[in-house]
């Protein structure tokens, strides 16, 4: 005798249920120690580093300085808060996803005031009440489920990652609860808050991005520490020796073969 559905949709979420205590019992991934590359595509990883150069030479850099003289400051930051805001919902799962209820619960509740008494997020009181971001993704979902970093990768446009982080970065945008309850017109809303608050970002960071992109002898290895040094410090949960001040010393790349021509 079939079972009611109701009972299905029980066991279902019971199963699904232990098979994510049973990931996250597993711990999380060993991270690689703070000199260690696993860099085995270098030189098509070079190759897509340029590309990327080029691109931010000829678009996003101009754009981005064109975006910050032409768009005040207060309207700049609106539209990063309501991006921010529209990425919470993913925060929440997750959070959950990593059995990590208490972040889950203060990122639901941070949605919850600043697209109420936030104007959609365009505010961020939320932040004014000591509520802040649980910031985190499918990759860190990832770690915490036991699977490697994997090697470092460079992607079009959006530059320094992992293996591992590509595919949460694909499984993000898959699942984000925001994007799936937004059909066009406003789905390509949404892709325009994070557009422009990319191009915002540029514009705020520009000065150190140029330095890596264009005043250092080897950017290509200087953006790679940088990724992977704040990527692992992230990961750490903010602790760990290998951190380093990203901008303290650009020009130091610990990472280098001391031997090499």
């Amino acid at each position: 005798m079939p079972l009611p559905v109701a009972h299905r949709s029980r066991i279902r979420l019971a199963l699904a249920t232990v098979a994510l205590t049973a990931l996250a019992a597993c711990g999380p991934a060993v991270l690689p120690g703070d000199r260690v590359v696993n860099d085995l595509d270098e030189q098509s990883n070079r190759a897509m580093h340029d590309f990327n150069v080029g691109v931010d030479r000829a678009v996003i850099r101009p754009v981005s300085l064109g975006y910050g003289q032409v768009v005040p400051e207060p309207v700049r930051t609106g539209l990063g808060n309501a991006a921010d805001n529209l990425d919470q919902p993913l925060y929440v799962v997750n959070n959950i996803l990593q059995l990590r209820l208490d972040d889950a619960l203060q990122n639901t509740f941070r949605f919850l005031v600043n697209s109420t008494f936030g104007l959609g997020g365009l505010l961020d009181p939320a932040s004014d009440m000591g509520i802040y971001a649980a910031d985190t993704d499918f990759g860190e979902t990832m770690h915490v489920w036991g699977f490697a970093e994997g090697g470092y990768v460079v992607l079009p446009v959006l530059g320094p990652s992992t293996s591992r982080d590509t595919v949460g970065r694909l499984v993000d945008v898959a699942m984000n609860p925001t994007r799936l309850a937004f059909a066009a017109p406003e789905s390509d809303y949404v892709t325009g808050l994070s557009v422009t608050d990319g191009l915002n970002t540029r514009h705020e960071l520009g000065d150190e991005i140029d330095r890596i992109y264009y005043d250092h002898a080897d950017g290509y290895r200087q953006a790679r520490i940088l990724f992977l040094q704040n990527r692992r410090f992230e990961l750490r949960n903010g602790s760990g020796s290998d951190y380093m001040d990203p901008y303290d010393d650009l020009y130091d790349d610990p990472y280098e073969d001391p031997y090499a021509q």
